[in-house]
């Protein structure tokens, strides 16, 4: 046993921990080395001083006191700890958001007269008003957004009108559906169903 390794063992005998086993390497060691037999003695000593000294009481209160001086224990955010766990479903909450919000901008910020269709050649447009007349067919759908739409010829379609109106003459035949969209909300709903339309084959 070299004077490294009786250090840590001195520690460990004179708290009453070391095992029997390392307790005779250690005191042949002390008997042969007089610096660590030097240094034994002298913690011997402060030991039994420290021993001797009185032990102080301690007041009831001092428990809560410490506590009561610590900082308060942050409170786990489950709300956060939640989306850390599910990102795909906060990445979809997210998309869904800035898509609503775009959806609600286009609805505020579009006051213009808009027609979309796949085959258009067969329409009027007098001002707002925007008009298949009587023997004239359009194929496919047809939207009309903030303007007025009548309807007295044929469309192979559906027709859509959003923020507008829509008149049918007798005369008039849809083979699609006929959807009025009024309010901000409508439109998100229409919107986001015309998105799902495109990426869904």
């Amino acid at each position: 046993m070299n004077c490294k390794e009786a250090l840590p063992l001195i520690h460990e005998y004179l708290d009453g921990d070391l095992p029997k086993t390392d307790a005779l390497p250690l005191k042949e060691h002390l008997i042969a080395c007089q610096a660590c037999h030097n240094t034994f003695k002298q913690l011997e000593k402060t030991d039994a001083l420290v021993r001797m000294l009185p032990s102080i009481p301690v007041p009831d209160t001092l428990t809560a006191q410490i506590m009561s001086g610590l900082p308060p224990m942050k409170k786990k955010n489950t709300w956060t700890d939640w989306i850390r766990r599910h990102p795909a479903v906060s990445v979809a909450v997210v998309f869904g958001t800035v898509m609503f919000g775009s959806f609600v901008s286009m609805w505020d910020d579009d006051q213009n007269l808009m027609v979309q269709g796949s085959n258009l050649q067969d329409v009027v447009i007098q001002g707002d008003t925007v008009i298949v007349p009587q023997g004239h067919t359009v194929n496919g759908d047809l939207v009309v957004k903030r303007g007025e739409l009548k309807v007295e010829g044929d469309v192979t379609g559906n027709v859509v009108v959003i923020d507008g109106s829509v008149n049918l003459a007798s005369t008039a035949h849809i083979s699609g559906e006929v959807k009025q969209v009024d309010e901000a909300l409508s439109w998100v709903w229409y919107k986001l169903g015309e998105f799902v339309g495109k990426i869904t084959p």
